[in-house]
């Protein structure tokens, strides 16, 4: 074998040899490694809940927007908003809310049924009437997470929905709000109010949130989105 055959031959191993190191290191080390970061950070395969539920474990209002703060962060961004927290639901409230509907009477802190994540309901509820009249309405349920923001503060998810009119649930029979199936756009309206509150830091979408596109609440109300879910950041002041 001629000097150059061998120094060719040589060549040869080193680039095959070379190649197959590489391939190990990216096919066994790098290659998984990111993956498991990829999906880590991908909402779609997280443990967050995407539909509430009811006390009776019926399924409830789809999650769609989520917020970090801390709970004043977000009762100050809310009254910013002009939001107004609402009260807990009760019979005295179910009655109240429907004297102010046939009386045309205005109530910025009337009731919201509880939904339920995580074991609990709801830890704050917000509303913003629509006119004078308490059977439109716009309403937000916000979720404590276990889960802190790069800057340590707490996460929160919540279904926002708009209430069209009062009327009986279709699956209890009690006094409830009936509610518009486009819940998209009611998130996006709360989007639109904490932006002009001028207290938002930064805001997201997480797009494919949502694998299932439409379905029914506990009160037997139809929904449907884009599967998006809306993240806003609040100032840190």
């Amino acid at each position: 074998m001629t000097h150059k055959k061998r120094s060719y031959t040589k060549t040869s191993i080193k680039f095959i040899s070379g190649s197959i190191l590489l391939w190990l290191v990216v096919a066994y080390l790098v290659a998984p490694i990111a993956w498991f970061e990829l999906l880590r950070s991908d909402p779609s395969n997280d443990d967050s809940p995407r539909i509430t539920h009811t006390s009776d474990h019926h399924p409830g209002d789809p999650i769609n927007v989520a917020l970090i703060g801390t709970a004043t962060q977000i009762q100050e961004i809310m009254k910013a908003a002009k939001w107004f927290p609402a009260q807990a639901l009760g019979l005295e409230s179910d009655l109240k809310i429907a004297a102010d509907t046939i009386l045309s009477r205005p109530d910025e802190s009337a009731p919201v049924s509880s939904l339920y994540l995580f074991g609990r309901k709801e830890d704050l509820a917000f509303e913003q009437p629509v006119g004078d009249n308490p059977r439109h309405r716009h309403h937000v349920r916000f979720w404590k997470t276990d889960k802190l923001s790069d800057d340590g503060r707490p996460r929160w998810i919540g279904s926002a929905v708009y209430d069209k009119r009062v009327g009986l649930s279709r699956t209890t029979g009690q006094i409830t709000h009936v509610t518009d199936a486009d819940v998209d756009t009611e998130r996006n309206y709360l989007f639109d109010c904490l932006e002009k509150s001028e207290q938002l830091k930064a805001q997201s979408i997480v797009k494919g949130f949502h694998a299932t596109l439409q379905g029914f609440n506990g009160g037997g109300d139809p929904w449907r989105t884009d599967g998006d879910l809306y993240v806003g950041a609040i100032l840190n002041n």
